[in-house]
C-alpha cells in the first residue's frame, strides 16, 4: 500500500510548493509622518515627509501580495495616503482620499492601510491625498510579477525608479490657501525635480543632481512616475532610445522613441539599452513641461546625468565627470501633435496570458464635460480670478465639494442624508458648442454628488474638454478601477459618427488618461469593486477648483461582491 500512496503524497507535496510559490505573502511597513529640514535651491525649508524621506520610501511587493502599512501622524496636518493604480478590490476603506473612503489621519493619530495586490503587476505610487501636501508625500510602488513568471520582455540588468515631481521654495499649503482665498491663479513652482533633486540646470543645484550611472551593452528598466502636481511633462535622454513597455501597471506593445509624455498620476516603464562600446562622454536625461493652458506655468527644465562606467579604466573611480555632455531635444511646450500620437501608439498586448478585456457591450452611456468655470466674488471682497471672480473647475458643471464626513462611511452606514446626493447628472444640463465660443455664463454649481452604479454595470464614458477659460488638457484618475481608453479626438464629440472608430481590440488599458485640449476621450470599464470611487483630474489646482466627482458602486448578491465592514481603526472626523 505505501509503494501506491507515495506518487499521491509527492504529488501533494508538489502542489503545495507551488502553491506556497504563486501565493502571495504579507508585507508590512512603517509610515511615521514627520517634518524634515530639506535644502534645495540653495534655501533650506521644512517639508512634510514620510520617515524623514524624500521622495519617501519605496514599496516592494509582488503580485497576489497583501500589505499593511502602519501610518502614524506625527505633524500638526491631517494626512491620508493613496495607493494610486491599486485596485482595491473590495478593500475600498484602504484607497485613501480625504473625506472620500476615510476621514484624514489626525494629529497623534494612526491608520493600517490593509490591501492586496490582484492581478496587477508593474508601477504604481503612492501620495498623500489631502490638499496639496503629496507635494512632497509621495514614493514609487513597485509590483514584481509572481515568482516564477518572467517579463513579457527581455530580463533588465537593473531596476530603477526615475519620479518627477515639482519643488516650491514657498510652502504649497500657504499657496494653494492664498489661491482660494484671493480667486486667483496659484504661485507656480520653483523647479521640477527627478528623485528630488532638481539638477544643474537651475541656479545652485549641480550638487543636487540624479545621477544614473550604467555600463556598456546592458538593458536597464527605468520605471518612471510624474508625481508633479500641475504638469504634464516631455521625457527624453540625449543619443539613446526609450522602449515603452508597460503603462499605469499593465504590460503594452511595445514601441521605441526618443521621447515620452507622461501625466501627473501616470506612470510608464521604459527599457534603456546603453551603447554597446563606451561612448567617452555623458548624456542629459531632461524632463519640461507640456503646456496646454492659458494660465501661467514653471517654464523650466529638470535634468539628471547618464554617466556610462568605463570598463577600460583603472582608477577608483571609473566614472569621468570631465567629458563632453549631451542635451536631448524635446518637443516645444505646446506640443499637442506629439502627445495625441504618443498616446495612440498605445496598444495592450491583449493576448493569452495578458487578454484585454474590453466591455464589448455597454449598460450605461455618460457624457461629462470637464472644464474650467468661475465662482462669484463674496461681497465685500475683491477677486483676482477671471473679470473680478473666482476660478472654479467642474465635471458637468458641478464643482464638487468636500464633504466634512466620508462618503463611503456615509454609505455603508446609511447615513447619507446632509452628507451627498444621489443625482449627479450623467450629461450637461445645458448642452452648449463645447469647444466653439464659450456661453455668456461661465459660473458652475457646487455640490456634492455621486452617480450610483448596480455591480458589474459595464460603463462607456465620454469626457469632452470645453473652451470656457481655454481649452486645456486634463489628466482624470479614476481610483478603484482600469479602464480602456477605446477612442479620442478634437473637437466636439459625435454620439453618431465617432463610436464606428473605436478600438475595442486592444486599446490601452490604465487609471489615468489626459483629455485632449479641445477634444474629447472615450473610456470604458466594468464597476465590479463595490464602494465609493473618486474621480478628478490630477493637475492639483484643477482639484482644488472642484474637477472632481465621485462613482458609488453598490454591493452584488454574492458574498465576495460585497464591501465589507470598515477596520475598527477607521479614522473619525
Amino acid at each position: 500500500m505505501a509503494i501506491s500512496i507515495l506518487p499521491l503524497m509527492l504529488s501533494c507535496i508538489t502542489l503545495l510548493s507551488f502553491t506556497s510559490m504563486t501565493a502571495g505573502i504579507t508585507r508590512r511597513y512603517q509610515f511615521d509622518i514627520q517634518m524634515a529640514n530639506v535644502t534645495r535651491l540653495c534655501q533650506t525649508k521644512s517639508i512634510m515627509t514620510v520617515n524623514g524621506q524624500f521622495p519617501g520610501p519605496k514599496i516592494v511587493a509582488r503580485e497576489g501580495d497583501r500589505l499593511e502599512v502602519n501610518v502614524v501622524n506625527h505633524v500638526p496636518y491631517n494626512i491620508s495616503l493613496h495607493w494610486h493604480g491599486i485596485r482595491q478590490l473590495r478593500s475600498g476603506w484602504a484607497d485613501g482620499p480625504a473625506y472620500i473612503t476615510q476621514c484624514p489621519i489626525q494629529t497623534g493619530q494612526s491608520y493600517v492601510y490593509n490591501f492586496t495586490i490582484v492581478g496587477q503587476r508593474g508601477t504604481l505610487w503612492w501620495h498623500a491625498h489631502i490638499s496639496w501636501l503629496r507635494a512632497t508625500v509621495y514614493g514609487p510602488i513597485i509590483i514584481l510579477p509572481k515568482l516564477g513568471v518572467p517579463y513579457p520582455f527581455v530580463k533588465p540588468y537593473k531596476e530603477i525608479p526615475i519620479i518627477f515631481g515639482e519643488w516650491w521654495k514657498a510652502d504649497t499649503e500657504m499657496v494653494i490657501k492664498q489661491a482660494l482665498q484671493t480667486g486667483g491663479g496659484p504661485n507656480v513652482s520653483d523647479a521640477y525635480t527627478i528623485n528630488g533633486l532638481p539638477g544643474p540646470l537651475y541656479n545652485c543645484s549641480a550638487q543636487d543632481t540624479f545621477k544614473l550611472k550604467v555600463k556598456p551593452g546592458k538593458t536597464y528598466l527605468l520605471r518612471i512616475i510624474n508625481s508633479a502636481l500641475n504638469d504634464e511633462l516631455f521625457f527624453s535622454i540625449a543619443n539613446h532610445s526609450l522602449t515603452i513597455v508597460d503603462v499605469d501597471a499593465v504590460y503594452i506593445k511595445s514601441f521605441t522613441t526618443k521621447t515620452l509624455h507622461i501625466t501627473p498620476g501616470q506612470t510608464t516603464n521604459v527599457l534603456l539599452t546603453t551603447h554597446s562600446i563606451y561612448p567617452n562622454a555623458n548624456f542629459y536625461m531632461e524632463a519640461r513641461p507640456y503646456v496646454t493652458g492659458q494660465g501661467t506655468f514653471d517654464n523650466s527644465t529638470v535634468a539628471g546625468i547618464l554617466e556610462y562606467e568605463n570598463p577600460n579604466s583603472l582608477s577608483s573611480s571609473s566614472f569621468n565627470k570631465n567629458l563632453p555632455i549631451f542635451r536631448p531635444t524635446l518637443p516645444v511646450l505646446n506640443d499637442t501633435s506629439f502627445a495625441t500620437n504618443f498616446s495612440k501608439k498605445l496598444r495592450s498586448l491583449a493576448n493569452p496570458q495578458f487578454p484585454a478585456n474590453v466591455p464589448q457591450t455597454v449598460d450605461k452611456n455618460f457624457f461629462f464635460t470637464v472644464g474650467l468655470g468661475a465662482n462669484p466674488c463674496p461681497k465685500n471682497q475683491t477677486c483676482q480670478g477671471p473679470n473680478g471672480t473666482k476660478f472654479a473647475a467642474s465635471i458637468n458643471n458641478v464643482s464638487f465639494v468636500l464633504p466634512t464626513k466620508a462618503l463611503l462611511q456615509s454609505h455603508f452606514s446609511g447615513k447619507s442624508r446632509g452628507v451627498y446626493a444621489s443625482n449627479f447628472p450623467i450629461m450637461p444640463l445645458m448642452p452648449f458648442n463645447y469647444t466653439g465660443t464659450p456661453p455668456n455664463n461661465t459660473f458652475v454649481t457646487n455640490g456634492t454628488k455621486l452617480l450610483v452604479l448596480p455591480f458589474n454595470t459595464t460603463v462607456e464614458l465620454v469626457m469632452q474638454d470645453t473652451s470656457i477659460l481655454g481649452a486645456e488638457s486634463h489628466p482624470l484618475h479614476l481610483h478603484g478601477f482600469n479602464f480602456f481608453v477605446v477612442g479620442q479626438g478634437f473637437g466636439n464629440y459625435n454620439s453618431a459618427k465617432d463610436p464606428a472608430g473605436f478600438n475595442l481590440v486592444d486599446p490601452v488599458e490604465r487609471n489615468t488618461v489626459g483629455v485632449p485640449p479641445g477634444g474629447w476621450v472615450a473610456i470604458r470599464f466594468r464597476a465590479d469593486n463595490p464602494g465609493v470611487w473618486f474621480m478628478h483630474c490630477h493637475l492639483e489646482v484643477h482639484i482644488s477648483w472642484g474637477l472632481k466627482m465621485a462613482w458609488l458602486v453598490l454591493d452584488g448578491n454574492l458574498p465576495n461582491q460585497k464591501l465589507p465592514p470598515p477596520p475598527l481603526d477607521l479614522p473619525k472626523c
